[in-house]
C-alpha cells in the first residue's frame, strides 16, 4: 500500500507511484510528459491500476478515433490479467468510470467520476477528468460545480491547489459568472504562473466580456507561460487571434494561423486551425491555399464517427476548400452511423440532436443556401452545448446562423440575434459592424452609420 501525492492510499508500488504522481502534475500543466510519465508508471508495475487508468484517460481525451481504440485495447488488456477484487474501492471505481468512457458513455463515466470526488475530493485525475468530460459534453453546471464541490478539500499549501482554481475559473466563466472567474483565474496563475489552463480560463472570460484589449495586453505579459513548454499552446494562440480577429486586425490573425497553427496534425490542432479559417470564410476572405492543406490533413481523422464536434470543423474544412462532395460523404456516413442503435454512446445522441443539423447548415452555407442554414441552425441555437466545445468555440456556429440571416434577407432573424449579442457583449466590434449591415440592408443609413462609428471607437478603446 502507497500513498500518493494528495494523501490517497493505492494499491501501487513506491515506483509506479511516483510516475503516477509525476504524470498527474505534467497533465495538470498539459505537459507532453505526460504520456511518458504514465507509461513509466506501467512499466514499473504492469498491474498497477491507476497508472493503467490514466493511460486510458489519456488516449480518450484526445478525442480521435484511433487513440480510442487503441486504448480500448490496452484498458481491456490490463482487465483481463487484474486481480480487481484486490483493487481499493477508490480505484475500482476508477475502472468503471474510465470503462464507461472506453465504451462511448461519457455522461456515465462523468457520473462515476462525480461519486469519486464526493468521496476523495483531493483526487485530482477524477477531477481533471471529470472537467475535461463535463467539457466535452457541453455541461457548463457541472464544469463549475464538479470542481467547486471539491475545493473545500483543498487549500493554498496544497501544491496543485492553483490548479484546481484554474478549473473553478473555467467552470465560472462557462456558467457565466464572468466577474468571479476572472477573480478565481488571476489567482490560480498568481499561484502558479505556468497554469496554462489557468491563464485559458482568464483568457475566456474576456473573450465573453468583449475585452479583447484587455485580453491581448493580459496574453502579452504572460506569453512564455502559456506559449511554450505545454501541449496546449496552440490553442491559446488560437484564443489570441480570436482577439485580433474582433480588433479588425486580419493580417495578425493569419501570422498567428501560419506560424502556429498550420501543419497540425492531432485533431486538437486541426479544430483550431478550421475554427479560425472558418471565421475568416464568413467574412468573404477565402484563403484557398490554405483551406486545401487544412482539409488533407482532416481526411485521415473524420473517417470514424467518434466525436460530433470534431465532426462540425471536419465539414467547415470541406467546405472551405471547395470539396463539397467529401462533406456530403461525412454527412451520408454520420446518417448511416445513426441508423445502427448504439445504447449508452454519448455522441450518437449528440450527433442526431446538434451534429447533423450542423453539418448540413455548414454545407448549405457553402452552397449560398442562407434559408436552408437559418432553418437549420435556428431552432437548435440555445441547445448547440450538447455537442460540447466551449461558448467561444461554439460562437463559430452563432455567427454561421447570424451571417446567413443577414444574406439571406431574413432581417427579422438577424435583428433578434444582433439584439441578443449587443446586450450580452455591448463592447464587441463585430456585434457594432453586423448590426451596421443590418440597418444598411433595412434602408436606415444613419443608424448603419452610427453602428459602424461604435465598433470604431471600440477598437480605439479598447
Amino acid at each position: 500500500m502507497t500513498t500518493d501525492q494528495h494523501g490517497l492510499a493505492t494499491t501501487g508500488s513506491g515506483a509506479a507511484v511516483r510516475h503516477y504522481d509525476q504524470a498527474v502534475d505534467a497533465l495538470l500543466h498539459f505537459q507532453i510528459e505526460v504520456d511518458g510519465h504514465a507509461a513509466a508508471a506501467v512499466e514499473a508495475e504492469p498491474g498497477f491500476a491507476m497508472g493503467n487508468v490514466l493511460q486510458a484517460y489519456l488516449g480518450l481525451l484526445t478525442t480521435e478515433a484511433d487513440d480510442a481504440r487503441a486504448a480500448r485495447e490496452r484498458f481491456a488488456a490490463f482487465r483481463a490479467r487484474a486481480d480487481e477484487s484486490r483493487l481499493l474501492p477508490r480505484e475500482r471505481a476508477h475502472v468503471e468510470a474510465v470503462q464507461a468512457l472506453l465504451d462511448g458513455d461519457f455522461r456515465t463515466c462523468g457520473t462515476r467520476l462525480q461519486a469519486i470526488t464526493e468521496a476523495h475530493p483531493r483526487d485530482a485525475l477524477a477531477l481533471a477528468a471529470g472537467h475535461q468530460v463535463d467539457f466535452f459534453t457541453g455541461d457548463a453546471r457541472s464544469l463549475r460545480d464538479r470542481i467547486g464541490g471539491a475545493l473545500t478539500g483543498w487549500s493554498e499549501d496544497d501544491r496543485h491547489y492553483g490548479h484546481v482554481l484554474g478549473m473553478y475559473a473555467f467552470g465560472l466563466e462557462e456558467a457565466g459568472h464572468y466577474d468571479r472567474s476572472e477573480e478565481v483565474g488571476l489567482r490560480a496563475v498568481e499561484l502558479n504562473a505556468r497554469d496554462v489552463w489557468g491563464i485559458h480560463a482568464v483568457v475566456h472570460t474576456y473573450e465573453m466580456q468583449g475585452r479583447f484589449g484587455q485580453g491581448v495586453r493580459y496574453m502579452d505579459a504572460r506569453l512564455d507561460d502559456w506559449s511554450t513548454g505545454t501541449f496546449f499552446n496552440v490553442h491559446n494562440w488560437w484564443h489570441y487571434s480570436l482577439y485580433t480577429l474582433e480588433a479588425g486586425d486580419t493580417g495578425r490573425a493569419l501570422e498567428i494561423y501560419d506560424a502556429v497553427l498550420a501543419g497540425g496534425q492531432g485533431v486538437i490542432e486541426l479544430l483550431d486551425a478550421a475554427a479560425l479559417l472558418w471565421r475568416l470564410y464568413l467574412e468573404g476572405d477565402i484563403r484557398h491555399e490554405r483551406w486545401q492543406a487544412l482539409a488533407d490533413a482532416w481526411t485521415p481523422k473524420a473517417g470514424a464517427a467518434f466525436y460530433a464536434f470534431n465532426d462540425m470543423h471536419a465539414v467547415m474544412a470541406y467546405t472551405g476548400s471547395g470539396r463539397l462532395r467529401e462533406a456530403d460523404k461525412l454527412i451520408a456516413d454520420r446518417q448511416h452511423y445513426l441508423a445502427e442503435p448504439r445504447p449508452g454512446v454519448t455522441n450518437q445522441e449528440m450527433t442526431a440532436r446538434v451534429g447533423l443539423p450542423v453539418c448540413r447548415a455548414i454545407v448549405a452555407f457553402g452552397r449560398g443556401a442562407y434559408d436552408t442554414v437559418v432553418d437549420l441552425l435556428y431552432p437548435i441555437r440555445h441547445r448547440i452545448n450538447e455537442f460540447g466545445g466551449s461558448h467561444a468555440q461554439r460562437d463559430a456556429v452563432q455567427k454561421t446562423l447570424l451571417e446567413a440571416a443577414l444574406r439571406g434577407g431574413r432581417g427579422d432573424v438577424a435583428r433578434v440575434l444582433l439584439s441578443e449579442r449587443i446586450g450580452v457583449r455591448p463592447c464587441s466590434p463585430f456585434n457594432w459592424l453586423k448590426q451596421g449591415a443590418l440597418a444598411e440592408q433595412l434602408g436606415e443609413r444613419a443608424a448603419a452609420t452610427a453602428a459602424r462609428l461604435k465598433a470604431d471607437q471600440l477598437v480605439r478603446q479598447a
